[in-house]
């Protein structure tokens, strides 16, 4: 497994746990889905970051057969939708430096870091 695999999945491993969080009602609405909430949000964003959970779950697979420690999904797949997972991050970046909560823009340097760190496993190798 790749050195920065690990990290990836430690970062993202924080995002599922604090999106389920968010699904089970904890009160951190300032800090997810544009902070306009101030303590746990309404069912609609309930139900947004469990799906999230979900995906954050997914992006994590791929990671792991991306780097060859499970077998689930073809390479050419794997690069694919990694490089867009890399820019979606990238797009976090920006997304969450311009909230108006002041408590979301945490997230800006959570997503430059998994930005970056996806960037260095597509382009090391494995």
């Amino acid at each position: 497994m790749s050195l920065i695999a690990p990290f990836l999945i430690v970062f993202l491993s924080g995002l599922v746990i604090f999106q389920t969080l968010l699904a089970f009602g904890a009160p951190f609405g300032k800090a997810a889905w544009g902070g306009q909430h101030d303590a746990v949000l309404p069912q609609k964003l309930r139900i947004s970051s469990a799906i999230s959970a979900v995906f954050l779950l997914f992006i994590i697979s791929v990671i792991l057969s991306f780097t060859g420690s499970i077998s689930l999904y073809t390479s050419s797949f794997e690069m694919v939708f990694l490089w867009f997972t890399a820019i979606y991050f990238g797009i976090g970046i920006i997304m969450n430096a311009i909230s108006r909560s002041k408590i979301e823009r945490i997230w800006s340097p959570y997503s430059a870091v998994l930005c970056v760190l996806l960037i260095i496993l597509l382009t090391q190798g494995v």
